[in-house]
Formats: structure tokens, sequence, C-alpha cells
């Protein structure tokens, strides 16, 4: 995370830089400032007949196996949660229930997270979904500690079975824009597990900040 150095750093570059700009001007008023202008080239629009967009959309909307994959953990799962607050810090544990639905078709995975985190009550929402045509996995995350919204994408490893999602989230107490990342496994019909990693507070280094154990409610 940003250091309180850091704003220091970013006033004195921006004072320095008036300053210099000042110092410029009142050198020698007579000389223009250079100026350059950049223009972004729109791509050209790619003509498509109206056969090959009906089959490009239906192709897009229609749901598949990884769809599939999202709605086989519908239902109420419990969960067994550990959290680091740093990189040397003791895991503090707690327990929540989290409730999975498909929506709008089979397209989109809707979880409800309710539990306590550090003596106080937690509620969060995620959305999951993955795009046909992107081939990869999209999610969102809302919970009642925050107003910001997390946005993630994620790929598919067969292999391991699990969703490697990353993203960004902004840290309000310092106004850095951080990197997180999940490793979500699905290690079998009744486990899941989903592990966090995001920047140590104090260094800005990567650290595991949470896992997740999740067992499908009998």
């Amino acid at each position: 995370m940003k250091k309180h150095a850091f704003c220091f750093s970013v006033c004195s570059i921006f004072f320095f830089a008036c300053n210099n700009a000042t110092s410029d001007k009142n050198t020698d008023d007579t000389v223009p400032a250079e100026t350059s202008v950049t223009t972004e080239k729109e791509e050209p629009w790619v003509a498509v007949d109206s056969a090959t967009e009906m089959k490009a959309w239906m192709e897009y909307s229609t749901p598949g196996e990884m769809h599939n994959m999202l709605a086989a953990s519908s239902g109420t799962w419990n969960c067994e949660t550990t959290m680091w607050m740093n990189s040397d810090a003791p895991p503090m544990k707690s327990t929540a229930k989290m409730v999975n639905k498909m929506s709008l078709g089979g397209r989109y995975q809707l979880s409800t997270y309710t539990g306590n985190m550090m003596g106080m009550p937690f509620e969060g929402m995620s959305t999951v979904g993955y795009d046909n045509y992107e081939k990869k996995f999209i999610s969102t995350w809302i919970d009642n500690m925050g107003t910001g919204v997390m946005k993630m994408e994620g790929t598919w490893d067969a292999a391991t079975k699990t969703i490697s999602f990353s993203g960004t989230m902004v840290n309000p107490a310092n106004g850095r824009e951080c990197k997180m990342r999940e490793v979500y496994t699905y290690v079998d019909a009744n486990t899941e597990k989903l592990e966090m990693y995001g920047p140590d507070s104090r260094t800005g280094k990567e650290y595991k900040t949470m896992e997740m154990v999740l067992t499908r409610a009998k």
C-alpha cells in the first residue's frame, strides 16, 4: 500500500512542476509553449449480414459448459473463513452461510453471503458469469463494509479445477488502486475453496488475505 511518503512525493512533484512552469514563463514570455495533439483513430466498422449477426448473438447468449458448472454449485453452503489483517498477523476465524442460485435463464450465478466479521454483522453479494465471446469469467462483489464494487475477470484451468481471478479495487485510506486476485478451487461436488490475495497495507507486497472453505449444507 501507499505510504504517507507517497502523498508527500506527489505533492512535491506537483509543487516543483508548478514552480518550473512559472520560472520558464518569467524567463521568456515571448517563447510559445510547445503543444502536441494526439488523436485516437477509430477502427473501421466491420459490416455483417443479418444471418451472421443472428448466429453470433445466439452463440454469445446461449449458456454452455461453464454456466452448467456454476449451476452445479446452486444451494446453501457453510463457510469457514480465515483472515489475516497483514502478512505476519495471527489468523482470525469466523463462520458464515452462502446461498447460490442461477438467474436470467442460467446465465449468471447470484450469491448472498451472511455472517460476522471482526464481531460485526457482515453481508455480501456477488454475481459470476461466463462471457462466451471473451472466454472469461466475470465477477462483481459488493458488501455492507464499503460503497464500491470489486470487479474481476478469471480463467478456467481444467487440470487444477480452478478459476484464477484478477482485478483491482481502491483503498480509501490512501487512494491507491490495489491489485487483487482470487483462486477458486472446485475440490469436489460438496467442497469448494476460495483464496484471496492482496497488498499488505504497510509494504504494498502481496500476501494471502483470506481463505474460505465451503461445504455444501446437508
